[in-house]
């Protein structure tokens, strides 16, 4: 009884306090702040920022480590730990992973089929979304940049200041633990981007299965044909 009632008791993204939230966000996006860098990135307080990051140490979602940059004082810089990781979504892999499993055991090729219909699905749900409204190229980015954020990849995107086209950078992989199993699909991924947005070129610049921090593309837009003329 006592196990099920600390189950139920344990913290989710969605029961934190919308500035905690805010911190956990942050602290996954970038992988360590220190306290100054998050009170500027959030508009609050230092002092603000401390109580919160105090409460959230407390409660096992954060820690700290001293960085020294030249002389003077040490910064403390935080990080989230592996019990506020798994708060952001996982789906469900060790399940997945075992279904795929069985699938691969009675037809090798069924799992590759499997999650060519996933790409499939998305893409068709991703172009109807691109497609209205008129967007230009920049706002088909954005959208993509929110289809990849409400499916779980805490994505966001900006301009790339040394050339023409966006970065659009997942920092969570909402199915990295069949990833790390399944290559098929970090495939599926990027074909699925690049299938989306066909007027982009799409290279992946950022890895998590290769051990970055999380999971980047450059997206440039294709130059475009020039008409035939005729002779």
């Amino acid at each position: 009884m006592l196990m099920v009632m600390e189950e139920l008791a344990a913290p989710t993204l969605s029961t934190l306090a919308p500035t905690r939230r805010q911190i956990l966000e942050a602290l996954k996006k970038r992988g360590e702040l220190s306290a100054d860098d998050l009170s500027a990135q959030l508009g609050l307080t230092t002092s603000g920022v401390r109580q919160h990051l105090v409460a959230l140490t407390s409660d096992g979602l954060v820690a700290h480590s001293q960085v020294r940059e030249g002389p003077g004082r040490p910064r403390h810089c935080y990080h989230l730990t592996s019990a506020a990781d798994a708060l952001f979504p996982r789906a469900y892999s060790d399940l997945t992973n075992e279904l795929l499993g069985y699938a691969s055991d009675d037809d090798p090729e069924l799992v590759e089929r499997l999650f060519e219909r996933r790409r499939k699905r998305r893409v068709e749900d991703a172009k109807q979304r691109l497609a209205s409204g008129g967007k230009d190229f920049a706002q088909k980015v954005e959208e993509l940049a929110k289809i990849l954020d409400e499916d779980g990849y805490l994505a966001d995107f900006q301009a790339m200041p040394d050339a023409e086209g966006f970065l659009i950078t997942e920092h969570n992989c909402a199915i990295l633990g069949v990833a790390r199993r399944y290559g098929q699909a970090c495939s599926s991924e990027i074909g699925f981007l690049r299938e989306a947005l066909p007027e982009a070129k799409i290279e992946r610049v950022q890895h998590m299965i290769a051990g970055a921090h999380s999971c980047a593309y450059e997206v440039t837009p294709k130059p475009k044909r020039k008409p035939r003329t005729r002779n």
